[in-house]
């Protein structure tokens, strides 16, 4: 009994986490939808209003129109009139003091993480933590801020530290390049492996190949 429980935990985990995490995402641009369309209902009379709300009823509306409209969005980003609509909006939302520094921040952040050409998890690491006797695996995104450059005067790199079983919290750490050790294994298998906190070994683990000037740390 003991192992046909196991092999249908085995079956059924993974089919169950993907298809909450798939519902999950469907569920925010849902709400997403449903935020506007309560919005607009507001403004409409009451007779107008009564269709709109059986039409936000219909079940996946919602996620459809949201997918289009991202998708409608994008076709117009990338034309030259959308380009310069865009530079409109950002200069008129950079004038606004507190919702300037939130809207710049995670425009850069979505920049960095969705350009092919950035340093953003473009590897996984080895550092040393929490103390110098045992490691731990990070990413490295980029490089330091100038001043902090400066200001440290050695060689370092920008790395994002995450947690287990939850890789999307974490910790951003600035460390010498000469204390990491580049790892072979691929950003998604190296995922893989924080995910499953060990316990399912990366495909590609085939070796270690030091960044740093010195291993002997």
């Amino acid at each position: 009994m003991k192992k046909y429980f196991i092999a249908g935990i085995l079956v059924w985990a993974p089919m169950s986490i993907t298809i909450w995490v798939i519902a999950w995402g469907l569920g925010l641009l849902d709400g997403v939808f449903g935020s506007v369309m309560h919005a607009i209902i507001a403004v409409f009379p009451s007779q107008f209003a009564a269709d709109l709300q059986h039409f936000r009823e219909l079940p996946g509306v919602g996620i459809l129109i949201v997918v289009s409209v991202i998708m409608a969005t994008g076709l117009i980003a990338i034309s030259f009139a959308g380009q310069w609509w865009i530079r409109m909006w950002n200069k008129q939302v950079n004038r606004i003091p507190i919702v300037r520094s939130i809207y710049s921040s995670v425009q850069q952040v979505s920049s960095t993480l969705f350009s092919g050409s950035g340093q953003a998890f473009s590897k996984a690491l080895l550092i040393r933590y929490p103390h110098a006797d045992s490691w731990a695996i990070a990413f490295q995104t980029g490089m330091p801020a100038k001043e902090v450059a400066a200001k440290l005067g050695e060689d370092y790199v920008n790395v994002f530290l995450p947690t287990t079983p939850n890789p999307t919290s974490g910790f951003f750490m600035i460390v010498p390049r000469a204390h990491t050790i580049e790892l072979k294994m691929s950003v998604e298998e190296t995922l893989k492996h924080i995910v499953s906190m060990g316990s399912v070994p990366p495909i590609s683990s085939t070796g270690l190949t030091a960044i740093g000037s010195n291993h002997h740390f």
